[in-house]
């Protein structure tokens, strides 16, 4: 009898509904937080719901400090600069707010400012995190304005080295937000282009953990009912950005995506991760445009998994069907046919497969990835 042995770790207090960002002042008091510093990316920090939130904050009694100095691919730059605002205003916590740049570098921002260490010496590797000073990492309050990276109810941040152009995962449990507020009225002002790209990196944690070797019942549980909302809500929430319905199913869907990933994800994110860190782009948008790529690189292994998976979505056409049913979606959301529409050069194909199959997302991919196979795939994903 095998009979298995794992880990497991599940997430955090999530406020989760409209105008629970109304809520920003007692999310604070909860966590113990008085003097927080926003943390958010340059695009939204002039924007209606960002002034709102500030404007919330003040009426706590907590002040309006924001710091917003975040690309779209955080690097160590960007979280020094984070570092020295904190410091300098005093501050006890961070309110991370925005999409999957904002909340990763605010949550890093907390990690790092007491630490003496470089934040790569807490890469997600082995007990790496047993390494950093845990009495002096701020309590976070994660308030996501997009339904994609999941960030929110995650324990760790990917930040990318500005001078090796690698991302690094930097992880410790006491990275996960004390209190989450998840608002779909935030998410409504999203551009359709950000709608679909994030919603998509939803699918492709989802699809990832789902499709994991690794025994992790619940996290697969989770993940193939986050297919199904990601499946017949992205297409609603953008067709019409204020179909509050699909909003707040695409949130619960992108949360569910990062608990879900604790099972592992796969090839999708492990040539996603080189691909963005050399070329910038979008994240979410880079994993559609790799996954039919992908499945096909995984099919002899995970066929009979997404022959269930298809029939609990509704899909009819098994792997097929699927497969079908991802560039089906890509086409709808009008994203490129292939990496080179995205401008990545062949030549670079070996150094970008040498650098996914050292990603720690590759060690979740149901087919082992070698360099061979992975210069294969980057090949068939152009």
């Amino acid at each position: 009898m095998n009979v298995p042995t794992a880990n497991w770790s599940y997430p955090t207090a999530i406020k989760f509904g409209p105008g629970r960002i109304r809520e920003i002042g007692a999310a604070c008091a909860q966590a113990g937080i008085r003097r927080p510093l926003l943390v958010t990316d340059r695009g939204l920090a002039t924007l209606p719901v960002t002034a709102r939130t500030l404007d919330l904050m003040e009426e706590a009694g907590l002040g309006r400090a924001i710091f917003a100095d975040v690309d779209p691919n955080p690097n160590e730059k960007n979280l020094e600069a984070g570092v020295a605002a904190y410091r300098a205003g005093g501050h006890d916590g961070v309110i991370a707010f925005g999409g999957g740049s904002g909340l990763d570098l605010a949550k890093m921002v907390a990690f790092m400012h007491g630490q003496t260490r470089p934040v790569w010496d807490f890469e997600d590797i082995g007990d790496w995190w047993t390494r950093a000073d845990a009495s002096v990492i701020a309590p976070i309050i994660a308030v996501p304005t997009t339904a994609g990276t999941g960030s929110e109810v995650g324990r760790a941040s990917v930040i990318t080295n500005s001078a090796t152009h690698q991302k690094k995962i930097i992880f410790h449990p006491r990275v996960l937000p004390t209190v989450v507020i998840s608002d779909p009225e935030l998410t409504v002002g999203m551009p359709r282009a950000i709608t679909a790209g994030t919603g998509m990196d939803a699918f492709a944690h989802c699809l990832e953990a789902y499709s994991s070797p690794f025994f992790h019942p619940m996290s697969q549980g989770i993940a193939l009912e986050g297919l199904r909302l990601v499946n017949t809500y992205l297409p609603r929430a953008y067709a019409d950005g204020t179909d509050l319905e699909a909003r707040a199913q695409m949130l619960a869907a992108a949360a569910m995506g990062a608990v879900a990933f604790q099972k592992g994800l796969g090839a999708i994110h492990a040539l996603s991760h080189p691909v963005g860190a050399h070329y910038g782009t979008h994240h979410g948008t880079t994993n559609a445009v790799v996954m039919p790529a992908c499945l096909d690189f995984n099919r002899a292994a995970i066929e009979q998994r997404i022959e269930a998976a298809a029939a609990y979505l509704g899909i009819a056409g098994g792997f097929d069907g699927f497969r079908a049913r991802v560039v089906e979606l890509n086409t709808l959301f009008g994203f490129p046919g292939g990496l080179a529409a995205m401008g990545v050069d062949a030549a670079q194909i070996p150094t970008l497969a040498a650098e996914a199959i050292e990603d720690p997302s590759a060690g979740g991919n149901p087919a082992k990835m070698t360099l061979e196979n992975t210069i294969a795939l980057f090949e068939a994903a152009m």
